[in-house]
């Protein structure tokens, strides 16, 4: 694995958090997106991540100087992967956002780009005739708060060049991530097939007024030990990723429920700007959620 010069495209949710970590690891990063004022919210959101991998990486501040300085941000496309060695897409979670990204990427990237995918539930092959070169073409998808929760799955489809495959998993053990390999197409990978079901299960019970928010997910807190319930995983997963995954299975399978969660979720958070983590309010308000108060579980 020769990477050097690293290219993401789209500072969203995910986006920027893989940005920040490659400079980190010393890799050369041009941050793309549409609009320069999509470019700007990502710079201040660096400023949020600056000071959480000192408290949480012991990271020095000639470390995070550093990391900066790895960082380049442009709107221009053509400019954004003219030396990039990887491009990782973390555009909206719609195939005809990504479809249409591709097309338009495959006619200015150089020849030796590898594409990634950082879909959380898309699988690549529905994206690599699209890309122009479906043997450099692979998905490699991070959980959120990257720096801490580091996993990294790499799942390629039948064209995928083996070399591409093994060079994007050295990768991404290099920027710090536990390198987390799939034998086959998944739909969701690892973690979503196993987290979708269980976030899908909490919207249904909301919706279905079985109980509210708190309730479900003092429940599975309590149940399990998990540090947090599945609306506080929504909240920082981004409503608008669950409205996304919603609105293509409710399409798909015109599940009554289904098409009643979508609608329940535009109206009572989306339309209202309640997005989670990133707007300051979703399912709970933020910083100080009622989850992390110490008699939540009382």
């Amino acid at each position: 694995m020769n990477y050097k010069n690293i290219t993401i495209a789209g500072s969203g949710v995910l986006g920027y958090q893989i940005a920040f970590q490659s400079a980190f690891h010393g890799f050369h990063v041009t941050v793309y997106d549409i609009t320069d004022e999509n470019l700007e919210r990502a710079k201040a959101k660096f400023d949020i991540m600056s000071e959480a991998f000192k408290i949480d990486l012991q990271a020095t501040q000639q470390q995070i100087d550093k990391t900066r300085q790895n960082l380049t941000y442009t709107s221009n496309l053509a400019e954004a992967v003219k030396n990039a060695d990887l491009l990782i897409e973390a555009v909206p979670e719609n195939p005809t956002i990504k479809i249409d990204f591709y097309k338009k990427l495959a006619k200015v990237a150089p020849e030796k780009t590898v594409f990634a995918t950082n879909s959380s539930t898309l699988l690549p092959s529905q994206f690599a005739e699209a890309t122009g070169r479906p043997s450099k073409f692979i998905a490699l998808h991070f959980a959120n708060t990257i720096w801490i929760h580091n996993t990294a799955e790499i799942m390629g489809h039948p064209k995928t060049d083996p070399n591409v495959f093994e060079d994007v998993v050295a990768f991404a053990k290099a920027i710090g991530m536990l390198a987390l390999p799939l034998h086959k197409e998944q739909p969701g990978y690892i973690l979503n097939s196993l987290l979708v079901p269980l976030l899908s299960a909490a919207t249904s019970l909301l919706v279905s007024e079985v109980a509210d928010p708190e309730t479900i997910d003092k429940t599975w807190m309590k149940a399990t030990g998990a540090p947090l319930g599945p609306f506080g995983i929504l909240d920082v997963v981004g409503i608008t990723t669950a409205y996304n995954i919603d609105k293509i299975a409710a399409e798909k399978t015109k599940d009554a429920l289904k098409i009643k969660t979508v609608k329940y979720l535009k109206d009572n958070y989306i339309d209202k700007n309640k997005l989670g983590v990133s707007t300051g309010e979703g399912f709970y308000t933020y910083p100080n959620p009622a989850y992390k108060e110490a008699d939540f579980l009382k």
